[in-house]
């Protein structure tokens, strides 16, 4: 019936059954808008087959759209989707876990929108997306992908809208999106303020929830910090309450590593208290670390920490280590003392691990080392003679060393001559033990460069650094760079500046290219913020938000309350605004209340139940003088209303005809 179809689309609901509906070519395009989108960041982080299929997948329903063909065959969509289940199963060896998951939904989206004929498929395959826009935030919660998530949001919901009013245009649906979004922007806001804030992820199981972090690790052999120095991802940023402190003293103390089996160097055990094992003096550095996860405990401090900072213990070996794994971004209130003599008292048995060398290991330099030590005065003395006995080789530093094989210190020093930080290092401390001086190498990170734009530094994992510490009778253990033998540059204008000329630098550090780092700059400054205001907001800051509001501790009863009460706040202010818009909103019914009015006033009110085109007639009769153009606009009216959609210009048309209509 005529009647039921113009009820049912002024009621926003399908002309036809949800089982029978088939997908338009508007919808189709919205959907898949909404979908190539929400698959857009997934694809850098699931495995390539994956990536591929469901880009594949997505192109095939796209071409099936556009040229008007049929879905394929239920049977051929089972059988894809049966060989992409044990594809996921034999990549990831599981099914339960982050990584799967997100693999197995991105696929089934890209399936489900194959077989996808009526409006039930629709929903789900929009409602698939919304699971996959959640996702995106598992692995990456940087200000990009949150923009990138909510425009697919936008579009998901123009999706839907698509199917509640097929009339409407792109514009207005975009319009109506923006809007239902607006409207859940309150409720998210308290959410995020309100809701008890919990540690470390919801979505992690123990078979992947911490996988893919990078950084340093407890061991290293040539190559481990030559490779890592190759990314520009940041490690941490520090905020100094004052001057920061000079290139020079600016070693953040990572993992030490006492133990040598010929090729690696590994940590070797070592106590932890809640007191740093040396009295702090000198100079004071106050400062605010931001670390970003890496799965360890190591806080990459400063030399030398102190203070009591909630959560910070301090290892015999001089790091601040914090109480659990960082696997989410921290930010820690630290101080450091860069002239602290540390170590003067030190244990017999860290001297002895300080001492050991395989037995039969890089016997040309175990030789040079004693022939260095023969006839030294003091330990300072064997000290200074490896030194300059290491620059007199004429080493080279470079971030594409040789492969060494077996006895690695040897070819280093006597055959290639060539290598990175942990060459460097790893032949300098070799030399030291096999002279009689207790040495171990120290890894972390050197240098870090002041964003102009907000005064942070940012300290990268290009600055990926080893060193060494010597332990010298009257002055405990000292730090020494052997690095800084060949590359003196290494320590006060970072990597870019010790490279040999010729030899290719990463993107960002090549000097033509000053206006990309600008932009770097800026953008780091925006990330900065997001990290810190939205990122970083933990437990901790919401409690000292809610101590400020005088709230303090609350309990799971009171919590729910407030949550309860401020949700039906918000709820009743959105109902009353939604009232006054919807009297206040169309400005064709606002045309019709003023005309009717405007009768009103000469005794000729509308009658409840009465049409626009009776109610005419009516006035026709009763004001034959005015029966011309009364008929006028009671016949517009009738034909915008209850024939959409009803355009701007008609819609003012009509307003002037009433403002001008003068009755006898």
């Amino acid at each position: 019936m005529p009647g039921a179809a113009m009820f049912r689309r002024r009621a926003g609901t399908p002309p036809h059954s949800s089982a029978q509906a088939a997908l338009r070519r508007d919808q189709g395009a919205w959907l898949l808008s909404a979908a190539a989108l929400t698959l857009a960041p997934h694809l850098l982080t699931l495995p390539l087959w994956v990536s591929a299929l469901s880009v594949l997948l997505l192109g095939w329903r796209a071409s099936l759209l556009w040229q008007g063909g049929r879905t394929p065959n239920t049977y051929l969509i089972l059988l894809i989707a049966v060989a992409a289940g044990i594809g996921v199963r034999v990549a990831f060896g599981h099914f339960f876990g982050k990584d799967p998951g997100l693999a197995f939904l991105a696929l089934l989206l890209g399936l489900k929108l194959l077989e996808t004929s009526s409006m039930r498929d629709i929903r789900a395959a929009i409602l698939l997306c919304f699971f996959l826009q959640l996702g995106v935030f598992f692995d990456n919660q940087s200000l990009p992908v949150a923009g990138l998530a909510l425009c697919a949001s936008l579009l998901s919901i123009g999706a839907l809208l698509s199917l509640s009013d097929p009339a409407a245009g792109t514009r207005e649906r975009l319009r109506t999106s923006a809007l239902l979004l607006a409207q859940g922007l309150p409720f998210m806001l308290v959410l995020f303020v309100l809701f008890p804030r919990i540690e470390g992820p919801l979505w992690g199981l123990p078979a992947d929830a911490h996988s893919g972090m990078s950084g340093l690790s407890n061991t290293m052999a040539p190559g481990s910090i030559s490779d890592l120095s190759l990314s520009e991802a940041i490690a941490f940023r520090a905020d100094f309450a004052g001057i920061p402190p000079q290139p020079a003293q600016r070693y953040w103390r990572g993992p030490v590593l006492s133990v040598f089996d010929g090729t690696t160097w590994r940590a070797a055990r070592h106590l932890e208290g809640d007191r740093p094992p040396y009295e702090p003096s000198g100079p004071r550095l106050d400062y605010r670390i931001t670390l970003e996860a890496h799965n360890q405990r190591w806080l990459l401090a400063l030399d030398f920490p102190a203070g009591s900072p909630d959560g910070v213990r301090y290892s015999s070996t001089f790091q601040a280590m914090y109480r659990q794994p960082l696997r989410s971004r921290t930010r820690l209130d630290l101080v450091a003392y860069p002239e602290t003599v540390v170590g003067l008292n030190e244990h017999a048995h860290v001297l002895d691990t300080a001492l050991r060398l395989p037995p039969d290991s890089n016997p040309r330099t175990q030789a040079l080392a004693q022939q260095l030590a023969a006839g030294s005065t003091s330990p300072e003395d064997i000290l200074a003679r490896t030194l300059a006995r290491m620059r007199e080789i004429d080493l080279t530093y470079t971030l594409r060393p040789p492969l060494t094989g077996t006895n690695g210190v040897d070819a280093f020093l006597f055959d290639t001559r060539r290598g990175f930080c942990e060459h460097f290092a790893s032949a300098f401390v070799f030399m030291m033990r096999a002279a009689g001086v207790p040495a171990r190498v120290v890894t972390g990170y050197q240098g870090g460069e002041i964003n102009p734009v907000d005064g942070s530094m940012i300290v990268r994992q290009s600055d990926a650094h080893a060193w060494a510490e010597v332990w010298l009778p009257q002055r405990g253990w000292v730090r020494v760079d052997p690095t800084a033998l060949a590359a003196p540059g290494r320590i006060e204008s970072g990597m870019a500046g010790a490279l040999p000329a010729g030899e290719v630098l990463p993107l960002f550090m090549r000097p033509h290219l000053s206006w990309l780092r600008d932009l770097r700059f800026r953008w780091e400054a925006v990330s900065n913020s997001w990290n810190q205001w939205v990122l970083g907001y933990n437990p901790e800051r919401q409690r000292e938000f809610l101590s400020r509001l005088g709230l303090g501790e609350l309990s799971w009863s009171t919590w729910i309350g407030v949550l309860g009460v401020m949700a039906a706040g918000l709820m009743g202010l959105l109902f009353a605004w939604a009232l006054r818009q919807a009297r206040a909103a169309d400005p064709l019914d606002r045309a019709w209340a003023a005309f009717s009015a405007r009768l009103a006033r000469r005794g000729l009110n509308r009658r409840p139940a009465e049409g626009p085109l009776d109610y005419g007639r009516r006035l026709a009769q009763a004001l034959p003088d005015d029966a011309a153009e009364i008929t006028d606009i009671t016949t517009r009216y009738a034909n915008l209303r209850y024939r959409p959609p009803a355009s701007p210009e008609a819609v003012r048309e009509l307003k002037r005809r009433i403002r001008i209509l003068k009755l006898t």
